[in-house]
């Protein structure tokens, strides 16, 4: 298996724009985000539309701490994700799949006291990986976290328990050694579901320290 080095077509094609230093290039570029700008319903991606998506409904939730353990309150969480059939809402996912008129795939989230975030989404499905035989990315949702600057991004993504595909993954073994990897693995949580709806996943995310979440490099 060839190591993980990025996808050729995800790569920039033109030179990065410098920024001048200073709160107000920060100001200017950076996002702006509070409680007023997440809407309750961008956490439930089964709610968007006017239909109802296809597949199967899951609830991910989990706890941000940082190094120490403390809760990081406040934080705006987003996710991006395939549909059921392995597609994005993208216009540059061209595989042939299907799309869904009734998801988009994409959410965010404000985290509580306690430093937790809840979704409620559809398990992805995996899909071939451009340019590479036989080889399917596993199901997987993308993350990413703010922190409390635009500069402590951390882009990185959540993956299934017991997935045949994991093994196969390149990105997955970017990660490090086989704790690093575990960590990047959702625990199934039946009392995180809701009955007769939808099945629990529970993910934790530790920002930074020696046992932080692995991150997407120039993210």
């Amino acid at each position: 298996m060839p190591p993980y080095t990025g996808d050729p077509l995800r790569r920039p094609r033109r030179p990065l724009v410098p920024v001048a230093p200073g709160p107000e290039a920060v100001e200017l570029s950076g996002p702006v985000f509070g409680p007023a700008d997440v809407d309750p319903l961008d956490s439930d991606l089964t709610r968007q539309h006017a239909g109802e998506p296809l597949g199967e409904r899951i609830t991910v939730s989990g706890r941000i701490a940082d190094r120490r353990g403390r809760p990081v309150r406040g934080q705006l969480v987003e996710l991006w994700q395939a549909n059921a059939a392995g597609r994005y809402a993208n216009r540059l996912d061209r595989r042939r799949a299907p799309l869904d008129p009734n998801f988009t795939g994409a959410g965010r989230c404000l985290t509580d006291d306690e430093g937790r975030y809840h979704f409620t989404t559809i398990r992805p499905g995996p899909y071939p990986w451009p340019g590479r035989e036989h080889t399917w990315r596993p199901a997987h949702l993308h993350f990413s976290l703010f922190g409390t600057a635009f500069t402590q991004r951390l882009v990185t993504q959540m993956y299934f328990p017991g997935d045949p595909l994991l093994r196969y993954d390149s990105i997955w073994h970017s990660a490090g050694d086989a704790a690093a990897r575990d960590r990047l693995v959702a625990a199934y949580d039946p009392g995180l579901g809701v009955s007769g709806s939808t099945l629990g996943y529970r993910w934790d995310v530790v920002l930074d320290g020696p046992a932080a979440t692995w991150a997407e490099e120039g993210r």
